[in-house]
C-alpha cells in the first residue's frame, strides 16, 4: 500500500435511491410509526412476563429475550435510517460505523442461537411432557441464554477484529442504510478475501447448523403430534408451536437469501429491502404473531388491562 492515502474518518450511508417524485416525509412518517410500533409491541410483550406471574415459564423467558434482541435491532438500525431521509449527507463517525456493524452481527447471532433454544424448548414440551420439568430447570434455561448472547459477542468480535485492522481510503459512501458488513468491506483498501470467506462461513455456521438443529427438532415435533390421539389434543400441541415456527420462516428466510444465496443473482438493492424487512418489519411483526396466535399471551393481555381498569 502507498502511503500518500488519506484515511476514512467517518462515512455516508447512501440509504435508498429514492424516486426524486417520492415524499421523503412521508418514508421518513412511515418508517417512524413501524419503529413506534416495534418498540411499542416487543415492550408490551416483554412487560407483559415481567408482570404476569402466569407466563414465569421457560417458553416466556425465552421470549421475553427474543423481544429485547428486536428491540435493540431497531434501535441500532433505524434511527440512523431516519437521520440519512432528512439529511442524506449527515455523516457517520468510523467509530460509530464499526460499533453499528458489531452490534447488528451480535443481534443477529443471538436471534439465530435463541431461536434454536425455543425449538428445544417446544421439543421437549411436547415429545418428553412427562420429563419437561426435570429437563427445562431454571438454572438449564439461563444457561442456554446466557450462552446464545456470550456466542452472539463472540463471534461478532472475531468479524470486528479482522475488519478494524483494515485501511479504509479513497469513496466513504457506504451504499446502504446502514453499516452492513459486506458494504463496509467493499471500501477497504485491501484484499478482503479472509473477511468474506469468514462472513460466508460465519453465515454458514450460525444460519445453516441452527436451521438445521430447528428442522430435526420439527420432524420429532410433528411425530409427536400425529401420534396424538384427539384432534383437539393435536390442535393444542401445534398451537404452542406455531407462532415460533412463523418467526423462524420470517428469520430464516431473508437472512439465508442475503448471506448464503446468490450473491450474483440479487441487486444489491433487492438485498437492502430485503435487510431493510429484517431490521424494521421482522422486530415489529414478531409480537403480532405471538400475541395473535398464543391464546396465553392474549390472557395475559386481558388480565393486565382488566386489573389497570379496575385499578
Amino acid at each position: 500500500m502507498g502511503g500518500n492515502h488519506t484515511s476514512v474518518i467517518e462515512f455516508i450511508l447512501l440509504g435508498f435511491p429514492l424516486d426524486p417524485r417520492m415524499h421523503v416525509l412521508l418514508l421518513f412518517g412511515l418508517f417512524s410509526v413501524f419503529y413506534a410500533l416495534t418498540l411499542l409491541g416487543n415492550g408490551l410483550i416483554l412487560g407483559l412476563i415481567c408482570l404476569d406471574c402466569r407466563l414465569h415459564t421457560p417458553m416466556y423467558f425465552f421470549l421475553s429475550h427474543l423481544a429485547i434482541v428486536d428491540i435493540a435491532y431497531a434501535c441500532n438500525t433505524v434511527p440512523q435510517m431516519l437521520v440519512n431521509l432528512l439529511s442524506p449527507a449527515k455523516p457517520i463517525s468510523f467509530a460509530g460505523c464499526m460499533t453499528q456493524t458489531f452490534l447488528f452481527l451480535t443481534f443477529a447471532h443471538t436471534e439465530c442461537l435463541l431461536l434454536v433454544v425455543m425449538s428445544y424448548d417446544r421439543y421437549v414440551a411436547i415429545c418428553h411432557p412427562l420429563r419437561y420439568s426435570a429437563i427445562m430447570g431454571w438454572k438449564v434455561c439461563i444457561t442456554l441464554v446466557a450462552a446464545s448472547w456470550i456466542a452472539g459477542v463472540l463471534l461478532a468480535f472475531i468479524h470486528l477484529g479482522l475488519l478494524l485492522p483494515l485501511p479504509f481510503c479513497g469513496s466513504h459512501k457506504v451504499n446502504h442504510f446502514f453499516c452492513e458488513i459486506i458494504a463496509v468491506l467493499k471500501l477497504a483498501c485491501a484484499d478482503t478475501h479472509t473477511n468474506e470467506v469468514m462472513v460466508l462461513s460465519g453465515a454458514v455456521s450460525v444460519l445453516v447448523g441452527p436451521f438445521s438443529s430447528i428442522v430435526v427438532s420439527y420432524a420429532h415435533i410433528l411425530h409427536a403430534i400425529l401420534r396424538i390421539g384427539s384432534g383437539e389434543g393435536r390442535q393444542k400441541a401445534f398451537s404452542t408451536c406455531s407462532s415460533h415456527l412463523c418467526v423462524v420462516g420470517l428469520f430464516y428466510g431473508t437472512v439465508i437469501v442475503m448471506y448464503i444465496g446468490p450473491q450474483h443473482g440479487n441487486s444489491k438493492d433487492q438485498k437492502k429491502y430485503l435487510l431493510l424487512f429484517h431490521s424494521l418489519f421482522n422486530p415489529m411483526l414478531n409480537p403480532l404473531i405471538y400475541s395473535l396466535r398464543n391464546k396465553e399471551v392474549k390472557n395475559g393481555l386481558t388480565r393486565l388491562f382488566l386489573k389497570e381498569r379496575t385499578s
